[in-house]
């Protein structure tokens, strides 16, 4: 059970309560969101991902539109820059602080909240929006200054600089760049936090009021606060209705299995691990590391479904219908084609899946293996990729159950099963 204050402090750093944006215990969950519409979601995140990373090894320049203005350690509920992501946390901005539950997601770079007046449009959300007007410590951000020409799109107005922010299930977020102290707790107050302050913003955000990115980017949360609790951050994603954590700070979670966070990559913002194999009931796939290097992986707190080579999905589920093939198997569920129905059967027996990256050997929990579709129907949260040259995806059902690190500072990436609980 999590404090009525939403937060909690440990000596590893800032922890923030974190649930699921769609979860019972999510204070912005307007209604289950049906997983056939969850999937087409993170379909459109994955398309926009691909997208980003191939336009990214073709060139770096950024683009500028001219726009036009008409360990700490937090609660995580489940709750997508790209899609819109999954989980939420609750943090304070303004002084006086005003509560904002906001999405936060690894794959994003950008900070925003929607604001008041929003001359545009904005989108419903449960808390009050936002009112700059309101609190004696917000400043607009100069278009000469170093936070602006951080921004893969900017444009200015009256010598105040504008962000604007498009994702990939076409939400997107245009207004002012500016500061402002931001309370991630009562004794974790950031002053000069740079942010977005939305007055156009539409898509698919279902009450939050925003996002806070977590990528490798001088706009992102853990960059803003590194000096402070240092350039780590981990967090344990809930099921739906859990509350997990995100801890900004150097973390103490025993039985970690490090794996490099490899650089040099075609969008050095998202975090690139190698995935070297994978393993089956304790027998590994005959899928070479080759393969999986050929687009790479990255490691996404808002993509759901993971996303292998075609060859290495089809190896995958070739041996787990295998090994689940005394239950009946029944129709695809969207882009799942490998489902069963467990009508009469009171204990499943499944196989183990387990991720192999170079150093750490990561099994994955029932629900990274079976995923609850309907009733008595679940499926293999996997899919294939179509191009063998776009990147593998680790997604956040094969994430549950286990504390992730990033430690950015040490080019690593950890795993540390059972630190959740």
């Amino acid at each position: 059970m999590v404090p009525d204050e939403s937060f909690f402090s440990a000596p590893t750093g800032t922890y923030l309560p974190v649930v699921h944006r769609h979860g019972a215990r999510s204070s912005t969950a307007g209604g289950r969101l049906d997983l056939i519409e969850r999937l087409a979601r993170d379909w459109l995140r994955v398309a926009f991902l691909q997208t980003r990373i191939r336009m990214a090894s073709v060139s770096s320049n950024k683009g500028v539109n001219d726009l036009q203005q008409s360990q700490v350690s937090i609660p995580v509920t489940s709750g997508e820059e790209i899609g819109s992501g999954d989980y939420v946390v609750t943090v304070g901005f303004g002084t006086p602080a005003k509560q904002q539950t906001v999405i936060f997601d690894t794959g994003s770079n950008v900070c925003w909240i929607q604001c008041q007046p929003c001359v545009g449009t904005c989108y419903k959300q449960k808390e009050t929006i936002f009112d700059p007007s309101s609190s004696t410590s917000y400043r607009n951000v100069s278009c000469d200054s170093n936070a602006c020409s951080n921004l893969d799109t900017s444009g200015c107005s009256g010598g105040t600089c504008l962000y604007s922010v498009r994702y990939g299930d076409n939400s997107s977020t245009v207004g002012f760049l500016a500061t402002e102290t931001l309370s991630l707790s009562p004794d974790d107050v950031y002053r000069n936090f740079v942010f977005g302050c939305g007055e156009q913003n539409q898509g698919l955000f279902s009450g939050v009021a925003g996002l806070v990115g977590l990528a490798r980017s001088p706009s992102s949360l853990v960059s803003q606060v590194s000096k402070t609790l240092g350039d780590v951050f981990s967090y344990c994603l809930p099921v739906s209705n859990s509350t997990g954590y995100l801890s900004i700070g150097k973390s103490f979670a025993p039985n970690v299995a490090y794996t490099p966070m490899l650089a040099d990559t075609p969008a050095p913002s998202l975090y690139f691990i190698d995935l070297v194999g994978i393993s089956v009931g304790g027998s590994k796939l005959p899928v070479p590391p080759s393969v999986f290097r050929s687009g790479g992986t990255i490691i996404d707190s808002g993509t759901v479904i993971t996303r292998l080579p075609s060859s290495a999905y089809s190896a995958l589920r070739s041996a787990f219908r295998k090994a689940m093939s005394q239950y009946q198997q029944s129709e695809p569920v969207s882009v799942l084609d490998t489902c069963y129905d467990f009508s009469g059967v009171q204990n499943v027996s499944y196989p183990t899946i387990t991720l192999h990256y170079d150093g750490a050997d990561v099994a994955l929990e029932l629900a990274g293996v079976l995923l609850s579709v309907e009733g008595t129907v679940a499926c293999l949260p996997f899919v294939g990729n179509v191009d063998p040259s776009e990147v593998s995806i680790i997604g956040n059902l094969q994430q549950l159950g286990m504390e992730v690190i990033y430690d950015i500072g040490e080019q690593k990436i950890g795993f540390a099963p059972g630190a959740c609980s």
